[in-house]
């Protein structure tokens, strides 16, 4: 019996060694591993590696978190347009990043200068690139006005450094973002250590039209970036930290001495940051209203006429009583108030930050000027379609393969140039970056979501947009249904026509059948301008432009969508952990 009982505690002891074994191998068998395989992530010997340290995306530079939400886009109250151009809509917008102020003239400048250092106007072959990206200074004359002082000084006057610029269509704008991500970009792989430093500061030596860097060709083929220059395009050892380079001939884990492997950074390195783009229309619009400032647990204690609280555009604070909260016209021949008594401090516009920030810190959301928008101008906003991230503008495409099975890189021998409407010359895409071409079947094929590659006219009324469009047909009916007569909005059309010899034809459609100025081509701008009056601060206030014109009252601010959470609070909401 004494035996029995002392087998039975031996065999208890046993199984509970046995069990605690169990349990501690279970905790710990994914530790520095993969949860599906088991195999150890970031082994400098090879293998998967991934950047499993990454926390959140970081704030670019200039810009604000704007935390997403749900918001009533269009106008409800006063329209005294009487138009019904901006019905109230209930729209959800995720979170994004946005500029604290509108693109400045400094900051424009800093992108004509890259552009000039890098593809010399001097040169033929670069000339339309310099002069396509300068913004358009005659948008300051005036028959009946004197505006020499602006047309000559406000681009390049440090007087006017900190103002927005004007004088920028929507394409030198979109170019311009595109621009932006590239240094942003270009000047964080070189703080981590995988392009050499400094090498951005020393423009016409080792930044060349021939040689620089885009993010999206570094992303898929970063051994063509700089024209594959290895002396700029650093290699990193695998498992390495950030900053530092390997030196040639490292010795891996293993004791050998071999190339390193997989040291390109990459979207999985959790540095390289989304594009900088314009905002979309509904983006603006909620960033404008800034409605956090309203709320009350889950609901809006009532709608914002302006972007700041209460129904008056002066301010209602002892220190700033009887301030105007932003530049605009306030009557016929008053553009800023009287001498010794300005109403709001300017008579174009002012330097940014000169007025408060809305509740999202965002400034000159309302007066000083304008702002180009993403989307192309229709006149009804078609929630039925979507109420997420609403958006019509979009053009799909995807990188151009060519011959060797690689992608396929613009060059400075194949260059393409557009001739806009009103015969200024841009450059279609930027030597280095990736040539892109329309998405066709193999992307669209059996999807539910979308079918053709240009999505700008889709449910405006037009026969693609009904179902009774053959997406199946074949290329001659398909040319034939869009066949401008048989367009939904009848807009001129402009031609410009260019011969061998680079001459200029310039055709005005002057048809008496035209019934509209909206077509594929028009783009929306939001907010009131330091020219209009104040039922155009109202951020449901919605206008539309030609996208290859400018004016002296339009600029634009730059976006970023944001990767991860909608929210950056460290407490979970409800009962989720981790």
């Amino acid at each position: 019996m004494k035996v029995t009982k002392i087998m039975a505690l031996k065999l208890l002891m046993t199984l509970s060694l046995a069990i605690g074994f169990t349990s501690c191998s279970k905790k710990g068998s994914t530790k520095g591993g993969s949860t599906a395989t088991g195999w150890k992530i970031n082994d400098k010997k090879g293998g998967f590696q991934y950047n499993t340290k990454f926390k959140k995306q970081e704030t670019p530079p200039g810009m604000v978190s704007i935390e997403g939400g749900t918001f009533t886009m269009g106008k409800v109250e006063d329209d005294v347009m009487h138009d019904w151009n901006n019905t109230p809509t209930k729209q959800h917008v995720q979170s994004f990043f946005m500029d604290e102020t509108e693109v400045t003239n400094m900051m424009y400048s800093e992108y004509l200068f890259w552009v000039k250092s890098v593809y010399p106007p001097t040169e033929d072959n670069y000339k339309h690139i310099y002069n396509g990206a300068i913004p358009d200074t005659l948008v300051w004359r005036n028959r009946l006005g004197y505006n020499e002082t602006m047309t000559n000084n406000y681009l390049r006057h440090p007087a006017y450094a900190n103002y927005p610029v004007v004088g920028v269509n929507w394409i030198q704008a979109t170019e311009f973002c595109e621009w932006r991500t590239n240094r942003v970009n270009e000047n964080i792989l070189e703080k981590e250590g995988y392009l050499k430093k400094d090498n951005k500061i020393s423009l016409g030596q080792d930044v060349t039209a021939e040689s620089n860097f885009d993010t999206e060709s570094y992303i898929n083929s970063p051994s063509k970036t700089f024209a594959g220059n290895e002396e700029i395009v650093l290699k990193k050892q695998m498992g390495q930290k950030s900053g530092r380079r390997a030196p040639k001939g490292a010795t891996a884990a293993d004791g050998s001495t071999s190339e390193a492997k997989n040291v390109y950074a990459q979207r999985s390195s959790g540095i390289i940051l989304p594009e900088y783009r314009l905002p979309t229309e509904a983006e603006w619009e909620y960033a404008a209203l800034a409605l956090v400032g309203n709320r009350e647990y889950n609901i809006y204690k009532g709608q914002k006429k302006y972007p700041w609280k209460g129904q008056y555009t002066r301010s209602g604070k002892r220190q700033y009583r009887g301030d105007q909260l932003a530049n605009f016209k306030q009557g016929r021949g008053d553009y800023g108030g009287i001498a010794g008594w300005s109403d709001d401090g300017a008579d174009i516009t002012n330097y940014v930050k000169a007025y408060s920030p809305n509740d999202f810190g965002l400034y000159d959301m309302a007066g000083n000027v304008a702002e180009w928008v993403q989307d192309v101008y229709r006149p009804i906003v078609d929630d039925e379609a979507n109420d997420f991230n609403y958006f019509r503008g979009n053009v799909y495409t995807k990188n151009k393969i060519g011959e060797d099975g690689t992608v396929e890189m613009v060059t400075v021998d194949n260059i393409k140039y557009d001739t806009l409407s009103n015969g200024k010359i841009m450059a279609r895409s930027f030597p280095g970056q990736i040539a892109q071409v329309p998405v066709d079947d193999n992307e669209t094929y059996l999807r539910t979501q979308f079918s053709t590659s240009d999505n700008r006219n889709y449910r405006d009324g037009d026969r693609q947009s009904s179902k009774y469009f053959d997406f199946g047909s074949s290329e001659e009916e398909a040319k034939e249904a869009n066949d401008p007569k048989k367009r939904m909005y009848q807009a001129p059309i402009h031609k410009i026509d260019v011969d061998s010899a680079g001459s200029m034809s310039k055709k005005y459609d002057r048809d008496n059948n035209r019934t509209t100025l909206i077509d594929d081509n028009v783009r929306v701008y939001k907010g009131g301008s330091w020219r209009d009056r104040a039922y155009w601060l109202d951020p449901a206030s919605r206008r539309y432009f030609p996208q290859d014109m400018a004016t002296d009252y339009i600029g634009f601010r730059c976006a970023m969508s944001k990767v991860g959470p909608k929210s950056n609070k460290k407490t979970p909401r409800g009962n989720v952990k981790g």
